[in-house]
């Protein structure tokens, strides 16, 4: 993945000539990769990611990282979640946290966190059934596959309420409604269908 890390000994200056200090960047560098399937159906892919990872990195106070993010398919998902796993079926989502690096003294590098694979048919289908947006979906998972990268899991209940809680945070301030407000009416409706 390419770094864009350049350091430089030369100060900016300000409007009246003069040195000032370089602001530390705030936020992740997720570098996607369009890996298989048609993603024409997310308009702006990679700004609506930029922004879900923006979010989360606000609200989480997250100074640097780096996250490789792929764009692929049921088919492709499926395998990888057969092989790491042991289920042969595709999913939404799948983040494969990088290990801790080692300490280098007077590194300054993002930490590469890891990587996270979407799934566009999975990503159609839950977003056609919840009945909400393509687009606000997609950054829902985004989100979900960070958290996950930044140790959040959802194993058990109280894992699962942690995770969602700061999942619907993070969305809020993409001015996303709560995505398993959706979920809970798709089961009730399903529910009293039958």
């Amino acid at each position: 993945m390419p770094a864009s890390n350049s350091s430089s000994t030369t100060l900016p200056v300000n409007h009246s000539g003069e040195p000032q200090a370089e602001e530390p960047p705030i936020g992740l560098q997720i570098d996607v990769v369009h890996e298989d399937g048609d993603w024409t159906c997310v308009p702006d892919v990679e700004a609506l990611v930029a922004r879900s990872g923006a979010a989360l990195a606000e609200h989480m106070a997250i100074e640097s990282g780096e996250v490789c993010l792929a764009l692929s398919n049921d088919a492709q998902v499926a395998g990888l979640n057969a092989d790491y796993r042991g289920k042969p079926t595709p999913t939404n989502v799948l983040s494969f946290p990088a290990p801790p690096p080692p300490s280098i003294e007077g590194e300054d590098a993002a930490p590469f966190l890891g990587d996270i694979i979407l799934a566009v048919e999975t990503l159609q289908r839950e977003a056609a059934d919840l009945k909400i947006p393509l687009e606000h979906h997609m950054q829902h998972l985004v989100v979900h596959g960070l958290l996950h990268l930044l140790g959040y899991d959802h194993q058990t209940d109280e894992e699962a309420d942690a995770m969602e809680s700061l999942e619907v945070e993070i969305l809020a301030r993409l001015g996303i409604a709560n995505p398993y407000a959706a979920a809970e009416e798709l089961a009730d409706s399903r529910e009293q269908g039958s």
